[in-house]
């Protein structure tokens, strides 16, 4: 197992992307090779397309070695295939998670705003989190991480004398490298701090805590229940909110990176994990009422998993899995099927975007199915 030099290309990250390369039509064909309808051949050799392996600063669950560890773990599930890989990466994530946790320490103390770099699913320690809890959850990065979540969720003094959520990062939602006046608090599944919620109730489903977990996933409801909103449409909360924006009233789409079923489920979780009853019943009400309402519907216009119709899906049997009434929301499956299938396929291969990630969650909602891997544990659905 090798790694890269320092400067990634765009080639060599696009090879080692779990979002959008190899690395994520592996998983579909994980899936498929444990199933009995596929060749650990063709596994194989989506795995090798990889490379070197990058292990800078810009690894994450979704890049270089921790996207390769993330991915022989699934393959390695009911055997000891790759175990001599997955003991080289287990040794690089962990020494790759302790220099990022130093830096993000750093920053704390330093009293300046954070990035999702630095703390989200996608790219930063939420992410190296979800993949420890699978491959090292007794470790002391695994402890590491949450100890710095609960951190994060400390709030923070900002010029003014306002307190702010310690969340609250210094740049645009969307342009990340550019500055917005004031910053803002993201509270999506895939880049705001209902990932770091997610991680945490998991953690606690396993098992693992560490000093102030309860009162980080207490702020963590608390601030949402700010920032929610009900009306005849139901239950629903913003993207994000910023210092001089108002949130918007009406429901963005139900995707899982953003809308309301990524946080759903983020909060059942929490809700599950804390034995909350009437959070976890608020947070099934507002799938069940997305679920009803056509307008969330149609603002899904593609079949992916990030931001269509496929993560919605997902998320679905998901939260069914833990729901008071499971049946409810499962009957909502053959409607999402229709419409998934009414939508063309995507233009990419990849995971997040393309066809390997509707692929997967469109044959796991199959009737009767059940996934052979949490492949979906990327997604901290699981």
């Amino acid at each position: 197992m090798t790694t890269a030099p320092p400067i990634v290309d765009k080639e060599t990250a696009t090879r080692q992307s779990l979002a959008h390369g190899p690395l994520g039509i592996a998983l579909l064909h994980i899936e498929r090779a444990h199933r009995g309808i596929g060749s650990w051949q063709s596994v194989h050799r989506q795995l090798a397309a990889t490379g070197p392996l990058i292990d800078n600063n810009d690894a994450n669950l979704f890049l270089g070695a921790p996207a390769m560890a993330y991915a022989l773990h699934l393959a390695a599930a009911d055997n000891n295939r790759y175990a001599s890989a997955l003991h080289t990466l287990d040794e690089l994530v962990a020494a790759h998670t302790r220099r990022r946790l130093d830096a993000a320490h750093a920053r704390i103390d330093q009293g300046t705003q954070t990035s999702f770099a630095e703390y989200d699913l996608l790219r930063g320690l939420t992410g190296l989190g979800a993949l420890l809890l699978r491959r090292a959850p007794a470790s002391d990065e695994m402890k590491g991480v949450l100890e710095y979540l609960v951190r994060l969720t400390e709030p923070i003094p900002s010029r003014g004398g306002e307190t702010l959520p310690g969340w609250w990062v210094w740049h645009a939602p969307v342009r990340l490298g550019e500055p917005t006046p004031g910053g803002h608090a993201n509270a999506g599944l895939a880049h705001g701090i209902t990932g770091p919620l997610a991680l945490l109730a998991l953690a606690k489903r396993h098992g693992i805590t560490v000093n102030g977990h309860d009162d980080a996933m207490a702020r963590i409801c608390r601030w949402l229940d700010r920032i929610r909103q009900s009306d005849h449409r139901g239950t629903h909360w913003p993207r994000w909110i910023t210092r001089t924006t108002t949130a918007p009233t009406k429901p963005t789409a139900p995707s899982w990176c953003y809308g309301t079923p990524g946080l759903v489920r983020a909060q059942q979780l929490a809700a599950t994990a804390q034995g909350d009853v009437h959070r976890k019943r608020m947070a099934e009400r507002a799938l069940l009422y997305c679920l009803a309402d056509p307008h969330q519907l149609d603002q899904l216009t593609n079949r992916g998993l990030c931001h269509g119709v496929a993560g919605l899906m997902r998320v679905v049997q998901r939260v069914a899995q833990d729901a008071e009434n499971p049946d409810l929301i499962t009957d909502r499956l053959p409607q999402l099927s229709e419409r998934f299938l009414s939508l063309g396929p995507p233009a990419e291969t990849g995971l997040l975007e393309g066809t390997a990630g509707a692929a997967l969650a469109f044959q796991s909602a199959e009737p009767d199915t059940t996934p052979a891997s949490d492949w979906d544990a990327c997604l901290l659905l699981i």
